[in-house]
């Protein structure tokens, strides 16, 4: 078990790698904004996901006790993510004539059902933002009664300019009011209520034909987006807790306005270490419906999309993400998944192989230099691209051992055991069936050039069989002579 005080993280409030040290010990806090549910999932929202699924399994694999808690929005969120506009939930509902619990039961299934295609740990807690308005309520009495909140005409803002008399507003994001000022003056979003353009609400008046709706000390209205994950990240982590995760769009404003709640409510800075992902492209472009270049993940594994060759499994595209830092950007194509989907057969090839291996006593090799550099890797902020380069060099090897059948048993269980644990529990990676004319292929062209290599054999024909071995060679493809038969291996 690794030195767990190694840990680093890249926090984006202070924009460095910092040592992790957990508020409370071995207790850790870490929340992720979940999905609005009022459409499909998209790949974004699964690598966002699937980064913090890592975060999760490795923390707990340190030793730590990790409640995972990811927020299920299921009202508040306005269209254009501003204070104006109609809820994104009933806005779909009214598109399909039914209910808005409807809509949210219907895509929080779907939400659930892609996320564990793709092999993700359900959280220790899913809340969601119905099943907590009181709370929401309270934390705005807390607000107006410090003097950082204003009720105009049913609704209540968050005073961003009284807040920033005391407080640096834009700490997260290195935004400045003046930037941010000169940035929308023309464009001052709910401007005719809002004392500062700025100011974002934190209740919002219902309109008459508004159908999720509650009754609050200001009238009836619903809760802002924002306010939702510093009510639920707080209620079931402290006011004080460890990791708050999202994606980098969420940066700005959501997670400012976390930051500027928490400390209107309760004077106090809520999160130790904010972690953000990192975009998708396709072909070097951002990924976006109106170019037509997004897929959602049921149409990445079926392949039906345009743009797409052929379909790849979920275990492929956990692989692919994976080999990105999660603070870059990924760029799909399909170049690079079918190199994934090879890679990680290759990877899954030579784990296998570890059961085949008739361990020797007389030979032993250095496991525990591959396993420190993979947890070397691991400790510098969750580095899976390196990771998954240090288990590769380990495939080299395994291919080396089970050439020659040379390892002892307690380093095969160790090397065992060490592939199983990063690729099966912390990569959380997982044996499929991937079948691919790719694959097909070569396996029949191989199995008909060893065949004509064992005809020359039987014949005599030395010559020959030496030279098919010797250009196999030259490709990397070596031949191993059994008692009955010949099998074959590639080894890069």
């Amino acid at each position: 078990m690794p030195e767990i005080s190694s840990l680093h993280i890249y926090n984006s409030l202070t924009r460095k790698k910092e040592v992790f040290a957990p508020l409370n010990p071995p207790f850790v806090g870490l929340y992720v904004c979940g999905p609005t549910v009022y459409s499909d999932v998209h790949l974004g929202n699964v690598r966002s996901f699937l980064t913090f699924d890592v975060v999760y399994r490795y923390l707990t694999y340190l030793g730590y006790n990790v409640r995972y808690v990811r927020n299920i929005t299921d009202v508040g969120h306005l269209l254009d993510d501003s204070d104006e506009g109609e809820d994104k939930i009933e806005k779909r509902a009214r598109l399909e004539k039914i209910e808005p619990m409807e809509i949210v039961q219907k895509y929080t299934n779907g939400f659930h059902s892609t996320v564990n295609q793709f092999n993700l740990i359900p959280p220790s807690i899913e809340p969601t933002a119905t099943g907590h308005i009181l709370e929401q309520i309270e934390m705005i009495q807390r607000i107006i009664s410090n003097g950082y909140g204003y009720e105009i005409n049913g609704s209540v803002y968050f005073d961003v300019k009284k807040y920033a008399e005391k407080h640096n507003y834009g700490e997260l994001s290195g935004r400045k009011l003046d930037e941010l000022l000169e940035q929308t003056r023309e464009e001052l979003a709910g401007g005719d209520e809002k004392r500062f353009f700025a100011d974002f609400a934190i209740w919002k008046k219902a309109s008459d034909d508004t159908i999720m709706k509650w009754d609050s000390p200001w009238g009836i209205g619903v809760p802002g987006w924002h306010l939702e994950c510093s009510v639920m990240s707080t209620k079931y982590l402290g006011q004080e807790f460890d990791i708050h995760g999202g994606g980098m769009d969420l940066k700005f404003p959501h997670h400012e306005c976390e930051i500027a709640q928490s400390i209107g409510a309760d004077g106090i800075s809520p999160v130790k270490y904010w972690m953000h992902g990192n975009m998708l492209t396709v072909n070097g472009t951002k990924m976006s419906k109106s170019l037509g270049n997004s897929f959602l993940p049921e149409e990445l594994i079926s392949g039906d999309h345009p743009l797409l060759e052929k379909g790849y499994s979920p275990m492929t595209v956990r692989f692919f993400f994976l080999q990105a830092n999660y603070k870059s950007t990924v760029d799909f194509s399909n170049e690079a998944l079918q190199a994934a989907e090879k890679g990680l057969k290759r990877l899954m090839d030579a784990i296998k192989k570890l059961d085949e291996i008739v361990s020797s006593e007389s030979s032993s090799i250095d496991v525990d230099s591959l396993i420190k550099k993979c947890t070397k890797s691991m400790n510098d902020d969750f580095n899976t691209p390196v990771t998954i380069a240090h288990l590769f060099d380990g495939v080299k090897l395994i291919n080396s051992i089970h050439h020659f059948q040379e390892i002892n048993k307690k380093d095969q269980k160790k090397l065992r055991d060490h592939y199983h644990t990063f690729v099966f529990d912390i990569l959380g990676l997982k044996e499929e069936n991937i079948e691919t004319s790719n694959d097909e292929l070569p396996n029949e062209l191989m199995e008909l050039i060893i065949n004509l290599r064992n005809q020359s054999k039987e014949n005599k024909d030395w010559g020959t069989a030496d030279l098919i071995r010797d250009e196999l060679k030259k490709l990397n493809i070596s031949i191993k002579d059994n008692k009955d038969s010949s099998t074959w291996n590639y080894e890069e």
